[in-house]
C-alpha cells in the first residue's frame, strides 16, 4: 500500500515538475529547489519503505518457522500428556481393566 502511494506521489511530482518546465519563465527557482528536495524525500521514503518490507518478510519467515515448531511441540505434549495418562492407568489398574485397555488400542 505505501509502494502504492509513494507511487502516485512520484507521478503528481512529475506533473508539477513538467508543468513548472513548461512555465519556466514564471516559476521562482525557489519552487524548483522545492521540487528537488521533494525528489529526495520521495526516494528516502521509497528506501525506507524497501527496508521495511525486507524486514517484514523476515519476521513473517520467522514467525512461520515457530507456528511450525509450535504445532510440533503441542502434538508432542498431547503424546506425552496420553502416555503419562496410560502408565497411571497400568499402576492403578486391575486385570479386567488392562484387557479392556488392550482391546481398545487394538
Amino acid at each position: 500500500e505505501l509502494e502504492n502511494q509513494l507511487a502516485a506521489k512520484s507521478k503528481t511530482l512529475d506533473e508539477l515538475k513538467q508543468s513548472l518546465a513548461l512555465n519556466a519563465e514564471q516559476a521562482p527557482e525557489a519552487q524548483s529547489l522545492r521540487i528537488a528536495e521533494l525528489y529526495e524525500m520521495m526516494d528516502s521514503i521509497a528506501n525506507q519503505v524497501a527496508q521495511l518490507k525486507t524486514s517484514m518478510q523476515s519476521i513473517l519467515e520467522q514467525w512461520r518457522a515457530y507456528d511450525e515448531i509450535y504445532a510440533e511441540v503441542s502434538l508432542m505434549t498431547a503424546r506425552y500428556l496420553y502416555c503419562i495418562e496410560q502408565c497411571k492407568l497400568g499402576e492403578e489398574a486391575s486385570l479386567e481393566a488392562l484387557e479392556k485397555q488392550v482391546k481398545t488400542l487394538q
